[in-house]
């Protein structure tokens, strides 16, 4: 597959597209992973702690509230990028064993080359469709189940549907947590949808992300957990209002207004999330 350099820059096409490395001109050792003009990960080689995406931190914020401070978790993430979160929980949780599921065997490579992680035999990268591995896992293996997963900037669809997120529910344990990105717009059906889809097998659910996000004036990313006893909602608010950019939780009755009854997506009329607007990403390059 084609390499190049364009100054410091990295770009190869890799199986699901243009990916392109660009390191961080404001923090030395650090890069940004973009894949067809969009951002998917940004990694601190030299502090896996330091989080830059706002959702990333959201994500890693209910990962460190779901458990006692240090515990390793059995964690399994649906989609890799350049493992931004499965290197947080390395180093902020040691002896967590850990598996990610790529589907894009080239970006696993161009990653593994140029954003190397640390040697952790707990950590492991399977190039496969998440379904398949979850398919495969067996009941009740996963605290944690993370899910950010996107190919064109879009979430697939076989990845938003009642039988895919009955899978999640399978082969998490009982007290076990499923976190997923999602990304959506005005007028939210997406993030609406998943959220019903969500609670129709793990009840207990709370939903973080920007007030105007939530409130359906732009586009941008919502944190979903969900699992089968409440969520820690105010230590989850106290987080997101203490973020760089201050976040909202959606929790309990509030959170029945935002589903607005929604329905329950289902395989056979599932369809991929909704694409970011044009020129959202752009770069000016």
């Amino acid at each position: 597959m084609g390499r190049k350099r364009i100054g410091d820059r990295v770009v190869e096409q890799v199986d699901t597209g243009e990916a392109e490395l660009v390191p961080d001109l404001d923090r030395a050792g650090s890069w940004t992973l973009l894949l067809d003009g969009a951002p998917q990960s940004h990694v601190d080689l030299t502090d896996p702690t330091h989080l830059e995406f706002e959702y990333v931190r959201r994500l890693a914020a209910a990962i460190d509230l779901i458990a006692p401070a240090g515990a390793p978790l059995r964690v399994l993430h649906l989609g890799g990028g350049a493992l931004t979160l499965p290197r947080y929980v390395s180093a902020t949780r040691p002896g967590s064993t850990q598996r990610v599921a790529e589907v894009d065997g080239a970006l696993v490579e161009l990653v593994r080359r140029v954003l190397p992680w640390p040697a952790d035999p707990r950590l492991r990268v399977r190039v496969a469709d998440a379904r398949q591995v979850l398919a495969a896992s067996r009941d009740g293996s996963y605290d944690v189940v993370v899910a950010d997963v996107f190919a064109g900037a879009r979430t697939p669809a076989h990845l938003t549907s009642v039988e895919y997120t009955a899978e999640v529910a399978r082969v998490l344990h009982p007290a076990g947590w499923y976190l997923a990105n999602l990304a959506d717009g005005p007028p939210l059906r997406h993030a609406r949808g998943q959220v019903a889809t969500a609670r129709s097998v793990l009840p207990h659910a709370a939903l973080v992300g920007d007030a105007a996000v939530l409130r359906g004036r732009r586009y941008g990313n919502l944190v979903l957990i969900a699992g089968r006893s409440e969520p820690p909602v105010p230590e989850l608010t106290r987080r997101a209002a203490g973020d760089w950019f201050p976040g909202r939780v959606v929790a309990g009755a509030d959170l029945d207004r935002f589903a607005g009854g929604a329905g329950v997506v289902r395989d056979a009329d599932a369809t991929g999330s909704v694409p970011p607007p044009p020129g959202l990403f752009s770069t000016g390059r």
